[in-house]
């Protein structure tokens, strides 16, 4: 599964989970999800299940990432296990540390930490994102394989000549190296074909252009360092880290915009 999954599946219990604090706990090495061949994530439910264990360490007991990564090094090799009764006591409470929970076996039977990492958790399908009802990094993936030609896009997006060449001129729309367009241009010729029934032209929108730029040139100077590493998947995890910085400031910006409409507005 992918990163934004493993969110939605902790996030009930875990409100505060990051895509940061699950990156921060690999390079820990507390998890080792496989990496595809273009260098994404990908998780087991073994590694969903650590990620329990590790989170409920911290939130319950208050462990440091060293005496965790110790007990998790343990159960690997075989020196500790989970109790199958404090598993079934887990899965039926609904919560670690429930009070059905028992003992650990081979485990300080002081620390309740060991009941949060053998029993993996459903949840109600929720939309993913860094932050929850807004933008999700996964709805900022391209798509490189579409290829419209001129002809699609107008069709598409159901405007006119006229319409797309000022679009082209605001620099809103530009066409590849070929003279194709991407899916994303249908959708933008779309937004603004519906803003122009409001009275806003292209030159208009232009506003909206400079603004995006000046914030992915502030992504790309983030991204940037990262993307030249020498390890591998390097460029994967500087696209990755750009997608959650831009679904951030897609958020960032829906409140700001919200804010401004709602005192422009007097309310």
């Amino acid at each position: 599964m992918s990163i934004g999954s493993v969110l939605d599946l902790l996030r009930p219990d875990f409100p505060d989970i990051t895509i940061s604090k699950i990156r921060f706990l690999e390079s820990e090495g507390l998890i080792r999800p496989e990496r595809t061949p273009s260098g994404y994530r990908r998780f087991s439910v073994a590694d969903c299940e650590r990620l329990r264990f590790v989170l409920t360490a911290q939130r319950d007991q208050y462990l440091p990432l060293k005496v965790i990564k110790e007990q998790l090094e343990a159960i690997d090799s075989g020196a500790a296990t989970l109790g199958v009764r404090e598993a079934r006591a887990r899965a039926h409470s609904g919560r670690p540390g429930g009070a059905e929970s028992g003992p650990m076996t081979g485990v300080d039977s002081g620390s309740a930490v060991a009941q949060a990492g053998r029993v993996p958790r459903t949840a109600a399908p929720r939309r993913l994102g860094v932050v929850p009802g807004e933008v999700s990094p996964d709805e900022l993936r391209f798509d490189h394989e579409i290829r419209l030609t001129r002809a699609d896009l107008l069709e598409q997006a159901e405007i006119d000549e006229r319409f797309l060449n000022d679009l082209i001129r605001a620099n809103l729309i530009v066409p590849g190296a070929a003279g194709f367009f991407d899916s994303e241009a249908v959708t933008l010729a779309r937004t603004a074909r519906a803003m122009a029934e409001f009275g806003l032209e292209a030159r208009h929108l232009r506003a909206f252009k400079l603004a995006a730029d000046r914030e992915a040139a502030l992504l790309a100077q983030i991204a940037a360092p990262i993307a030249k590493s020498r390890d591998a998947g390097a460029r994967a995890r500087a696209e990755e880290t750009v997608r959650e910085l831009a679904a951030l400031s897609l958020t960032l910006h829906t409140c700001l915009v919200k804010a401004s409409v709602r005192n422009s507005l007097g309310s």
